[in-house]
């Protein structure tokens, strides 16, 4: 019988078949994602500046709190790997039955006949048994030692590696900000002067129909007009996802309506003054991959003294407490204490080759460090070149601008007395307007370029534990960074291996 239903058993199982999630559970999950990805986090009152769309970036990005999460995943599995430094302690019930009584015969050791007593019983057709026992490893503990050991080098790298996704969110948040600023300050001109484009077009093809102008002149003059329509329509296209990409860095709702305050314009240009060696110095004391790199070269090391303690034999200790209700036993409670030595013979024959493989990871992790610092150094000429070259290419931009926003007045004060053209008026709307733009994504790649530098120099805000950290503290603890950065200032404290949990 029993059988019987295994046989069915197996069969319901190799008769299961794909499940396809339903199309109403996918809408209820994806609801529940959306009211969880808003959880805690407050609405925008107001101007945003960029202290406020950073610091909500560092506390509530999506990504960010998956890297948040890692690392706190990292900081349980080194709790958890302590434990196994401790001796096992086992509890252990049972319960045994038989159909008949366990019976023995006896042999008579002199003559080999069989005993004149009759069989008897050894065992209870039914009984119960529970032990509580203690063990303890040598060679456990020894690599459950190392092993704690690593797992505390990988919450550091975990808190490395949260470091470097910081330095990538600032910079995006940074230039998405400028690009946002800069779609809030030309929208409405662009429309102007889209408009003004439109009339003027409108406008020429009638002096054609109407043959005001002779046909090569007329068609010159509608084609510098699309033309200008064309950029404007370019512009306008560029500025359309600049808000929405800041709101998803953020995590706000994508149909927010984000007005951004500009702070005032301040570059550190000090840095570009300081000799390139105290960049490097800085570099190889605080950038984040590099210091990942150095846990990683600790963990291999880890791993070639867990590879030298599986080569020696291993001692066991055991101690446990027995009860067995079985009747026929004369005492049903006993104590038990043990000790064994044990050793794997086939380990002196693979010991050269573990070894030349713990020797290999060794090798691999100091080559990894090298090439990375190597990178490192190349990142900080590249880095500081990057920036300053991105500085020059904002004062140009800017400098350009200024002078076609001066002759944008100067056209359209000629407009207003009639000395000039639709045109030229278009003309000079879409010249100011492309500067401007220019001028804006010239600002956020400067803005790029220092979030990187920053990044290869090691440099972020001290955010502590986001959990714990008010919105408006750490508002100004990104404020205070900042200005830090601005005013030339290098020194930047390192994260705590338990920030950010």
């Amino acid at each position: 019988m029993s059988s019987l239903a295994s046989i069915l058993l197996l069969t319901g199982c190799m008769s299961l078949s794909p499940e396809p999630i339903d199309k109403n559970a996918l809408q209820q999950q994806a609801a529940q994602d959306s009211l969880t990805a808003r959880q805690n986090v407050p609405a925008i009152n107001g101007s945003l500046s960029l202290d406020e769309a950073i610091a909500r970036a560092l506390k509530y990005n999506l990504e960010a709190r998956s890297r948040q999460m890692e690392q706190a995943l990292a900081m349980s599995q080194y709790d958890v790997g302590n434990f196994d430094m401790l001796p096992k302690m086992i509890a252990a019930a049972g319960y045994s039955h038989r159909s008949e009584y366990a019976t023995t015969r006896a042999v008579d050791s002199v003559t080999g006949e069989p005993s004149l007593a009759n069989p008897y019983i050894s065992s209870d057709k039914h009984h119960a048994t529970s032990d509580l026992g203690l063990t303890w490893s040598v060679l456990d503990f020894g690599l459950s030692y190392y092993s704690a050991k690593q797992n505390a080098d990988r919450v550091l790298i975990a808190s490395e590696r949260r470091r470097q996704a910081m330095h990538v969110l600032v910079q995006d948040v940074r230039s998405a900000f400028w690009r946002a600023a800069s779609a809030q300050k030309l929208r409405q001109s662009v429309k102007d002067s889209t408009l003004l484009a439109e009339s003027a077009l409108a406008d020429a093809r009638q002096a054609e129909s109407e043959r005001l102008r002779s046909p090569v002149e007329s068609l010159r003059y509608q084609r510098q007009v699309l033309e200008n329509l064309r950029l404007l329509e370019a512009i306008e296209q560029e500025l359309g996802t600049a808000r929405i990409e800041l709101a998803a860095l953020i995590n706000a709702p994508l149909g927010t309506e984000l007005t951004v305050v500009e702070p005032a314009e301040s570059f550190n240009q000090r840095v570009l003054d300081l000799p390139v060696e105290q960049l490097e110095a800085q570099a190889l004391a605080q950038n984040a991959l590099l210091r990942e790199q150095n846990y990683n070269t600790r963990i291999a090391g880890q791993e070639t003294r867990k590879t030298l303690l599986r080569l020696f034999p291993n001692l066991s200790l055991n101690y446990s407490l027995r009860h067995d209700s079985d009747k026929y036993l004369i005492n049903n409670n006993w104590n038990e204490a043990g000790a064994q030595l044990s050793f794997n013979l086939l380990n002196i024959l693979s010991a050269p080759a573990q070894m030349r493989l713990a020797k290999a990871g060794i090798a691999v992790a100091d080559q990894r460090r090298v090439a990375t610092q190597m990178a490192v150094l190349a990142q900080v000429h590249i880095a500081r070149l990057q920036y300053a070259n991105a500085l020059q290419q904002f004062q140009r931009a800017d400098a350009i601008w200024q002078v076609d926003d001066r002759l944008n007045q100067q056209s359209a004060n000629r407009s207003q007395v009639q000395t000039t053209g639709k045109l030229d008026t278009v003309a000079s709307n879409t010249s100011a307007i492309l500067s401007q733009l220019r001028r804006y994504q010239a600002m956020a790649l400067a803005n790029a370029a220092a979030s990187k530098l920053q990044a290869t120099l090691g440099l972020e805000p001290s955010i502590g534990d986001l959990d714990q950290v008010p919105l408006q503290q750490l508002q100004d603890e990104v404020h205070a960074s900042l200005r830090q950065w601005n005013q030339g200032q290098l020194t930047a404290p390192v994260p705590t291996p338990g920030a950010g949990q």
